[in-house]
């Protein structure tokens, strides 16, 4: 009998930087990485095709969900 119950998920996504662009972030079997929204959905879509993101368990967040910090071009 399999005693897990579900998937774990395809990534985890740690809290808000108040000082960064990047949000970190781990792929499932990966090591963490600074990321920004763009990077994240594709990276994503490189290595798990067929995810849904947004289903259910896919994605931990620690905090804020789909929320990245705000950033501007030109800013260091």
């Amino acid at each position: 009998m399999d005693t897990k119950t579900r998937e774990d998920p395809i990534a985890e996504v740690a809290p808000i930087d108040a000082d960064s662009r990047y949000r970190l972030v781990r792929f499932r079997g990966h090591d963490w990485e600074p990321v920004d929204e763009q990077e994240f959905r594709a990276e994503a879509a490189r290595l798990f095709p067929r995810a849904e993101l947004t289903a259910p368990g896919k994605v931990a967040w620690r905090d804020h969900p789909w929320e990245w910090p705000t950033w501007h071009p030109g800013e260091a």
